[in-house]
């Protein structure tokens, strides 16, 4: 029996799908499924023109059919997008998939028609409109009847190259709608359709020759150059909007299309060559020199450098040995190397951020959707105001001609269409070059987020530092030699995960096992070893043990600390046998970047667990000033750290790559994760870096800006011109020819402005 609580579970639990929906051309179209599928109770939807897609969140109670027969209902083409990132049936042996879904034969940048179905259409109307165009406008080619001529050459013109238009507008005309498409439908139709009434009314309205413009009431000239200019707008459009997704398509292709697999065949290890997609969890595989890692593993056998600029942007080769992990994607330089694989399909690194970036571009800006709330409206007041222009100038000169002409090009200088290509082009090249860069942008808000950060907390190690701590010196305070302090150290640090921890471990490698295992986040840990009780960590951790520190070994301490170390406290069976110190070292990039922090107008401030002299210290070698560093901050005081700073007034972004940091990700306005960090900080965060390079998180926030300032120039634009022109095509004063050939030109300038994004960085 279903409860009543059970049943509100259902029908509050929401699914998120993806459409793939044909037939839109501007931004009215994506305001109109918006609208339609909102309209549905509980259902809310995310349309991207460029992609020609949708997202759209489902309450349980919606099915997805009803949700497609809206879409269809509103006059466009709507099919559920097959599944793309779903993990391959690996897990249980059998092949997996590519996980990145990647269609080659569906080109998701086409929208009103790819480049290859433009072509014939607008080389048809290019070649029937020249001598219309130069009939019409010079009188010296005139000759006798030459209006027959002329529309004979435009008929095709206006009817099967200008067709997309005439049927996207007839289809939103039978939902009571309209789009960009209604604007040149009409006023190519009307000065066409005026022009034959003239000529039937008086069919020797041409025998004479040499007429200048005003000696005759024909526009078929109009007509045609109008479709020409357009269809030649929209051809550049789809060619420009191809190269825009490119990035992208490139980051998809990255990935190895074979590799090597060893198999048992009587009792031998052979090589066999197989698609690098059928490979499963635990296939051993080899890489050679030269090749590319065919999925995400470790290394389990050899020794190389391996380049992996593909993914993080960095250009120095990664050494790599056996248990190094090792990406997909990434190329092996120099020695042959037997690598396990851990993740396939859809599961893989270069998966993840290839739905990353889809993700992103599907996504939708703010500002994005004042734009399409305002293109929504846009269409019918143009519409209503071309007949109010009509209206007033036949009212206040009585020239019908010049009513007629005016109208007409305010029909086609309105039209929306760069309003609405403005942010997705942008959005498509920006998130798409910062793929290329190793920088992955979670979503359009990321872009608005960036433009008020004013503060940047780094988290010290891992992210201003290596990361990678060696043990300096051992100082003994106690009975045992220096030796036995450090075998049992290492013995019960080897079952941590720390940093510091595996430095320890390593430096005593043939240190003996270690039980009864416990370990205190942010504290230390605590093990027998050999029977005896051993304690490692900070001091507060060895009182909660009740070990008792002396003042002089309390001075022992600061001399490590004043000298840059950081000291770990290590006891045997409740005393004190002395401290283990270690040191990281400063990334040689973090410097430069702290500096270009400084340049965007960021406050760079660290943040570590580690004590003050050390931080201190670390600050001072990468130029952060001494009351910007936060020492001793234990893992969970690192959200409240941020917090104190946002209830200062601070908009802070925090920088960090461990699962410590994930929570001060989420709590920060803009979580940024280093690509070394693990796959929970990169979920928490808003920007990821998939390098180790300090660098790099200035070069993101530089790129989302740069993205967002693309962005407002060309809404700018977009509003300027059909602010400007609207008025100008009203009083008379533009040709509607000009009009056509001025809205081509702005929807081929804004998409050519975010193409600028493509050389970011370079």
């Amino acid at each position: 029996m279903t409860t009543e609580p059970q049943l509100a579970g259902i029908q509050n639990a929401t699914r998120t799908i993806e459409l793939d929906i044909q037939g839109m051309t501007c931004a009215s179209c994506v305001g109109r499924v918006e609208r339609k599928l909102g309209k549905l109770d509980g259902v809310e939807a995310s349309v991207n023109l460029p992609l020609e897609s949708a997202v759209v969140t489902v309450p349980a109670h919606v099915s997805d059919e009803e949700i497609v027969n809206v879409v269809n209902a509103t006059g466009y083409t709507a099919q559920l997008k097959k599944p793309q990132h779903q993990p391959g049936p690996s897990v249980d042996g059998e092949p997996a998939a590519d996980g990145l879904g990647h269609d080659e034969s569906h080109d998701h940048m086409s929208h009103g028609g790819t480049a290859s179905q433009l072509r014939p259409r607008l080389i048809t109307a290019a070649i029937l409109t020249v001598p219309v165009f130069l009939i019409s406008m010079i009188p010296a080619l005139q000759f006798p009847h030459w209006g027959w001529v002329v529309l004979a050459l435009s008929t095709p013109v206006v009817t099967w190259s200008a067709w997309s238009f005439h049927k996207a507008a007839a289809i939103n005309a039978r939902h009571f709608s309209s789009t960009m498409d209604t604007l040149v439908s009409i006023g190519v139709i009307a000065a066409y359709l005026f022009s034959l009434g003239q000529l039937l009314a008086d069919p020797m309205i041409t025998q004479h020759v040499g007429m200048d413009m005003g000696g005759h009431a024909l526009y078929f000239e109009v007509a045609a150059v109008v479709v020409t200019f357009l269809l030649l707008g929209r051809y550049l459009e789809a060619n420009a909007k191809q190269r825009a997704g490119d990035a992208l398509k490139s980051l998809l292709n990255l990935g190895a299309k074979d590799a090597t697999v060893l198999r048992e065949r009587d009792g031998e290890r052979v090589e066999v060559k197989v698609p690098a997609s059928s490979l499963v969890h635990g296939d051993e595989f080899v890489v050679r020199p030269g090749e590319k890692i065919a999925t995400d593993g470790f290394v389990v056998e050899g020794r190389s450098a391996v380049d992996t600029s593909l993914i993080t942007g960095e250009s120095l080769p990664v050494e790599v040995g056996p248990d190094s992990t090792v990406t997909g994607a990434t190329i092996n330089t120099s020695g042959r190397l037997i690598v396990r694989a851990t993740r396939v399909g859809s599961e893989t690194t270069l998966a993840q951020m290839g739905r990353l970036v889809s993700q992103a571009q599907t996504g939708k800006a703010p500002i994005a959707r004042l734009a399409d709330r305002i293109s929504a409206v846009f269409v019918p007041a143009v519409l209503v105001l071309a007949l109010l222009t009509f209206v007033a100038w036949i009212a206040f000169t009585g020239d019908v001609e010049a009513a007629f002409t005016a109208a007409v090009a305010v029909l086609v200088i309105a039209c929306p269409c760069a309003l609405g290509l403005a942010t997705p082009t942008a959005l498509l090249t920006g998130t798409g070059r910062g793929a290329q860069m190793g920088i992955l942008i979670r979503g359009p808000q990321v872009l608005e987020d960036t433009r008020t950060v004013d503060t940047i907390v780094l988290d010290k190690t891992g992210t201003v530092t290596s990361g990678r701590l060696a043990v300096t010196d051992v100082v003994v305070l106690g009975s045992r030699s220096r030796n036995e302090v450090l075998t049992l150290a290492a013995a019960v640090e080897s079952a941590s995960e720390h940093p510091i921890a595996h430095a320890i471990a390593a430096a005593a490698p043939g240190h003996p096992p270690v039980t009864e295992f416990v370990s205190s986040s942010g504290g230390g840990v605590r093990g027998t070893v050999q029977g005896a009780t051993v304690l490692a960590g900070r001091a507060g951790w060895l009182e909660e043990n009740d070990v008792v520190i002396t003042d002089a070994q309390r001075a022992a301490l600061a001399a490590e600390q004043e000298a840059g170390s950081t000291a770990i406290w290590v006891a045997v069976d409740g005393e004190v046998a002395g401290l283990v110190s270690l040191q990281d070292t400063v990334k040689e990039s973090s410097a430069g970047a702290i500096a270009r922090l400084k340049e965007l107008g960021l406050r760079p401030m660290l943040l570590t667990g580690d004590n003050a002299a050390v931080a201190r210290k670390i600050a001072a070698e990468v130029g952060i000033a001494p009351e910007d560093v936060m020492a001793d901050v234990l893992p969970e005081g690192k959200v409240d750290a941020v917090k104190r700073l946002q209830a200062e007034g601070a908009t802070v972004a925090m920088a960090g790559d461990g699962v410590n940091d994930a929570a001060a990700l989420a709590q920060a306005d803009l979580g940024i994760a280093m690509g070394s960090g693990t796959d929970v900080a990169i979920e928490a965060a808003d920007l990821t870096v998939m390098g180790n390079s300090l660098e790099q998180v200035a070069q993101a926030i530089e790129l989302s800006r740069k993205t967002l300032g693309t962005i407002k120039t060309n809404l700018f634009w977009a509003f300027f011109y059909n602010t400007i022109g609207i008025p100008v095509a009203a009083l008379g004063l533009l040709n509607p020819m000009v009009a056509g050939a001025a809205m081509a030109a702005s929807s081929v300038l804004v998409v050519a402005n975010s193409l600028r994004l493509r050389r970011f960085g370079k």
